[in-house]
């Protein structure tokens, strides 16, 4: 069994939830999976290490943060790597996104997107994690910010790969010491 890029985009999305027990259909839904895929994304997640698995069958498993982010940094670039294609009309992503396009200045280089018939920016087009990110763009905005900021490990230059590293461990920590408070 091995990582899927969809278990990428379960793990950021547990890692932004709130502590109350969701169930696979409520997580599938925030992501874009069905319940069946969540739940899979979990299994594989504990078993590549990046979850740990809940203190009981009824719990669900927590991201150990620091292994997503090395993971981010290191196995996604290249387990999933994106090659720039064609310019077509979509959905900003990577540095071209927020919170990246707000601290680099594009100039007159062409937008990194996702392919989408509702999408409002030309650029060139990189492969999405998954299929569904791009409607995630309007309905799930934060897991959306953290799936660009993966897109600019994927596709950025030091600078911007940087910058989405310290972005992503500023969001992925700050969210599990509010978790870890509140418990």
């Amino acid at each position: 069994m091995s990582l899927k890029s969809l278990d990428i985009i379960f793990a950021l999305e547990l890692a932004i939830a709130d502590e109350r027990s969701r169930s696979y259909a409520e997580l599938g839904r925030a992501t874009g999976l069905s319940a069946s895929e969540a739940n899979q994304s979990a299994r594989r997640g504990v078993l590549a290490g990046l979850l740990s698995p809940g203190a009981s069958k009824f719990d669900k498993p927590r991201v150990r943060t620091q292994a997503l982010l090395k993971f981010l940094e290191h196995g996604v670039p290249c387990a999933f790597f994106a090659a720039p294609g064609r310019v077509v009309r979509g959905v900003p992503t990577a540095h071209s996104a927020p919170p990246l396009d707000r601290q680099i200045s594009a100039g007159e280089e062409l937008a990194f997107v996702w392919a989408s018939a509702d999408g409002t920016v030309r650029g060139r087009a990189i492969e999405p994690l998954h299929p569904s990110a791009p409607r995630l763009a309007t309905t799930n905005p934060r897991l959306y910010e953290l799936l660009a900021l993966v897109d600019a490990l994927r596709v950025g230059d030091a600078r911007e790969r940087k910058l989405a590293l310290n972005e992503l461990e500023t969001r992925l920590t700050a969210n599990k010491h509010a978790a870890e408070a509140n418990a």
